[in-house]
């Protein structure tokens, strides 16, 4: 008989025990279920099984019931891994429980991503998964971050004493191999050299020899496999010959071979280190003290410690401590950690503020509005640490290849003995397989794509550009096609007066100074960008009385005795205004600007011209898109008229005008179907199908948070140029990941032959291997000297 099995699973969805019973009663059909039990306040299933139906099958019904089982995300941080082979196992293992949906074990980071379902499996069973297969496993969190941190520094101090020990061990045999070499005799006698290479072999070896326990018991091979085994085959040898009493003895390859790929790993581990900054610079940019206000008494407490609605009151030059809104005062912050930009923006009261932005000027108080994960330096640090330890699909290729390499090198080696053994000799032939078995290891192959993710997402973070994954980085560069909205991505998204036309005998501060008198008292957006452009020109508004706005016509009021219309043609002709500049009219309709007209009583005394303005970064935008072979298309839901007289301004020739906000993802499949690689720029909520729908959706921080997260990448400012420079981090990553790739395959095609040739002896291969994976990470290390807003 089958044994019994329990679950609890979490449910989302029930509303009340109608819910729950309906459940029960589906799941309870299954065969093989033996109780079932659905909690509605706890939103629990649990579910005793005898083996007939599976864990999945309980999923299956409760979500054919109309609700769903959540998935459950936890991060891993793995010790032992040493090159893409590990990282391969550990996906395989943990893989194959039942509950696992998925997991990405990323290499350079040294951190596992796994989705999982809870009550099936818990965090104890993938930690001990991994166990299993050879490494070591603990919880990633924030709180833990510090400690791991600790850890790795602590562990790379002991590593560097114990590498600069394997030198002052090593230094003898290799000066003597030099002497060999030039002619010389050998001045160290075998048992001295036995002496000098043992610790070596064993203790500073001993990383490589745990590595290959754990990894041949776990049913696979790595790069430790390669390292030990040649390593011990040369030892071993030379010890048979110096108990034998022979000489040509080669402790000196052994020793020299192990402590230059230990130096490599060294190397390595500085350099994933830098890749990984990124991360921990977003990190120390959150403030430490908070000055909460409480019952009028000004109290220092930690930001951990802050609450919603906490009152903190702000000095200048400190951070922000955490997300908010201004209560009290006015001052300038600088927000550049976040948007990439360098100038300070305004704040006054009821504006929100950014925690760990800076301010600049003056005191100011403010409600606290979010608080630890919720707060946007929290979202971007997590954004930024999945996208990093994300992978993109060019790197199946080289994992898939990493996972089947050691065993045809561990072939390899043994024909080269074999070989050589034959027909030359079993000693040049042991050199020539054990040369072979150290220059074979895959560890710059495993390197070559995660580090180059790594430091381009960390790079887009710091220029305020969050892309999401590894895959986003990949597929941008592929981009032939970029929709850009209109209202908010190409224009600033709200009106501005544009042009002042005035009847002869009037200035334009009349004309203004009136119509702004009536608008003061409107909250319309037209009435808006008229008092914003009284003001710019220090223009005093006057008092109007008896303000009336009519629906969809104008406003009317009273000023200085005068009865003043802000409003329509028809509407002023209605009331009487017997002529009208019907050629300026004709040429702001035909710019797509919205006009109104300002009369006093009967007389028509100017005319307004407002329009959505071009960002200022629009038209060189547009024009480096085209450079790079970018076709770009204006989509929006205002008429062609406007449309067209705003793609000519930024010179765009492809236009998708009058396109309701339900229709722009069905546009945007139209141009994929025809085979182009779309990218959709947007930033309201009815863009957010349209982001979805494209192959890279490109969302501007300013926009809707629904934008933000339905896109691929999230341009944590408002400006365009930010398109330019995610297409163009994209491509510089993808180039050094094509050259890590290249090199990475080039040196194992090249330096495996050559080393089966007896070219290569296991020194120099040692130590070509160890520094293979340093140049690697070092070449994408180069990726930071990439200036974003520039031609890369």
């Amino acid at each position: 008989m089958a044994n019994t099995v329990e679950i609890t699973l979490p449910v989302e969805g029930m509303t009340c025990a109608a819910c729950s019973a309906r459940i029960e009663k589906n799941v309870a059909k299954l065969p093989g279920v033996k109780e079932v039990n659905v909690n509605l306040a706890s939103e629990r299933a649990r579910v005793v099984l005898n083996g007939e139906s599976t864990w999945r099958d309980v999923v299956e019904k409760i979500e054919k019931s109309g609700y769903s089982v959540p998935e459950r995300e936890v991060d891993l941080n793995i010790t032992g891994m040493t090159c893409a082979a590990c990282s391969a196992r550990i996906e395989k293992v943990v893989g194959r429980l039942s509950a696992v949906d998925s997991i990405n074990v990323n290499l350079a980071s040294e951190k596992a991503h796994i989705t999982y379902f809870p009550g099936v499996i818990d965090e104890q069973d993938l930690i001990r998964a991994v166990e299993k297969a050879g490494y070591g496993a603990t919880l990633a969190s924030a709180t833990a971050a510090a400690a791991e941190k600790q850890r790795k520094e602590q562990a790379y101090r002991r590593e560097a004493w114990t590498f600069w020990g394997s030198v002052v061990l090593t230094l003898p045999l290799v000066i003597q191999m030099f002497v060999q070499l030039f002619g010389g005799s050998m001045f160290l006698p075998n048992w001295v050299s036995w002496v000098l290479a043992t610790p070596v072999q064993f203790y500073v070896g001993w990383r490589f020899y745990k590595g290959a326990y754990h990894s041949l018991r776990g049913g696979a091979a790595n790069m430790d496999v390669l390292v030990a085994l040649g390593t011990s085959v040369a030892y071993v040898y030379s010890a048979v010959l110096t108990t034998l009493g022979h000489s040509g003895t080669y402790f000196d390859s052994s020793a020299t071979v192990v402590t230059l790929i230990f130096m490599g790993k060294l190397l390595e581990s500085r350099a994933k280190a830098k890749s990984s900054s990124a991360i921990e610079s977003l990190a120390k940019l959150g403030a430490k003290v908070a000055h909460v206000v409480r019952e009028g008494v000004e109290v220092d407490v930690p930001v951990e410690e802050l609450r919603i609605g906490d009152v903190v009151r702000v000095r200048p030059g400190e951070k922000v401590p955490s997300d908010g809104k201004v209560l009290e005062g006015t001052s300038d912050v600088d927000q550049s950690f976040l948007t990439g930009e360098s100038m300070p923006v305004a704040k006054a009261p009821g504006d929100e503020v950014v925690g760990a932005s800076v301010n600049q000027a003056s005191v100011f108080t403010m409600s606290v509005t979010k608080v630890g994960s919720e707060t946007a330096l929290a979202q971007v640090i997590r954004l930024v640490d999945q996208a990093q330890g994300s992978k993109a699909p060019v790197q199946r290729l080289a994992d898939k290849i990493s996972g089947i390499f050691v065993p045809i090198v561990l072939v390899v080696a043994l024909v080269t003995l074999l070989v050589w053994g034959i027909f030359v000799g079993w000693a040049p032939g042991l050199i020539a397989a054990v040369a072979v078995l150290v220059i074979a290891c895959p560890c710059s192959l495993g390197l070559a794509t995660p580090t180059a993710i790594m430091v381009g997402t960390g790079l887009g973070a710091e220029s305020g550009i969050l892309i999401k994954g590894g895959e986003h980085l990949e597929n941008a560069h592929k981009v032939n096609t970029m929709v850009l909205d209109k209202t908010g991505t190409v224009t600033v998204g709200k009106p501005a007066v544009t042009d002042v036309w005035m009847s002869p005998g009037v200035s334009e501060r009349d004309v203004l100074a009136l119509a702004a008198a009536l608008e003061s008292q409107s909250e319309h957006p037209l009435g808006t960008a008229v008092i914003a452009h009284a003001k710019d020109r220090a223009i005093d508004i006057a008092t109007a009385l008896g303000v009336q706005a009519v629906p969809g016509r104008g406003i009317v009021g009273v000023v200085n005795g005068q009865t003043i219309r802000v409003g329509r043609k028809r509407w002023l002709s209605e009331a009487g205004v017997p002529e009208f500049p019907n050629e300026a009219l004709a040429k702001y309709e035909s710019e797509g600007k919205t006009a109104v007209l300002v009369a006093a009583d009967a007389t028509l005394l100017g005319i307004i011209a407002m329009a959505d303005t071009i960002k200022p970064d629009a038209t060189v935008t547009i024009q480096q898109l085209q450079e790079m072979g970018i076709e770009v298309w204006l989509i929006t839901g205002d008429n062609e008229r406007t449309a067209n007289a705003v793609a000519e301004q930024v010179g765009i020739k492809n236009v998708m005008a009058a396109v309701m906000p339900e229709d722009k993802a069905n546009k945007v499949q139209e141009l994929r179907k025809k085979g182009r690689v779309v990218a959709m720029v947007g930033d309201g909520i009815n863009d957010a199908p349209a982001l979805a729908a494209a192959d890279i959706g490109i969302a501007m921080g300013t926009g809707a948070d629904v934008a933000l997260d339905a896109a691929d990448i999230a341009l944590m400012h408002g400006n365009m140029q930010g398109a330019v420079d995610a297409i163009r981090l994209s491509k510089a990553t993808m180039r050094k990941i094509r050259q890590n790739l290249f090199w990475a395959f080039f040196y194992n095609v090249l330096g495996i032959p050559l080393a089966a040739l007896g070219i290569l002896s296991p020194i120099i291969a040692g130590a070509a291997m160890a520094m293979s994976s340093v140049s690697v990470v070092s070449n994408s290390l180069l990726l930071r000297r990439i200036r974003l807003g520039r031609e890369v």
